[in-house]
């Protein structure tokens, strides 16, 4: 069973839907290939995402003395975070509510 090493941001001002989306870029991939696509990447995910990785491979380098380029990512996801409720005006006296959502973003590497 090979150690795995994590890093976890919890409540990122980002809506798990749009960071999905460079989670999935980088699952399963080399941890040097997977720096690569997210410094390239230019959605806002990316470089939360990014973080993110960089700690788990510090985590890695730290208290495993592991390599950090002979690392995969296992596990990348974006868990829902709390809601932040808003209120907008609209037509005729009426009032609406925003959603401004936040994400809990793990990220997983180990040696393969």
């Amino acid at each position: 069973m090979p150690h795995e090493y994590s890093a976890l941001q919890r409540n990122a001002r980002i809506s798990p839907r749009k960071a999905r989306l460079s989670a999935a870029l980088i699952r399963g991939k080399r941890v040097e290939e997977a720096l690569t696509i997210l410094g390239f990447e230019l959605r806002r995910g990316s470089a939360l995402l990014r973080k993110v990785l960089e700690s788990a491979v510090a985590n890695a380098a730290n208290l495993g003395g592991v390599d950090p380029m002979d690392l995969v990512v296992t596990d990348a996801r974006v868990n829902n975070g709390f809601v932040i409720k808003r209120f907008r005006p609209q037509a005729r006296g009426r009032a609406h509510r925003r959603y401004k959502r936040c994400s809990h973003i793990h990220v997983t590497v180990a040696k393969p």
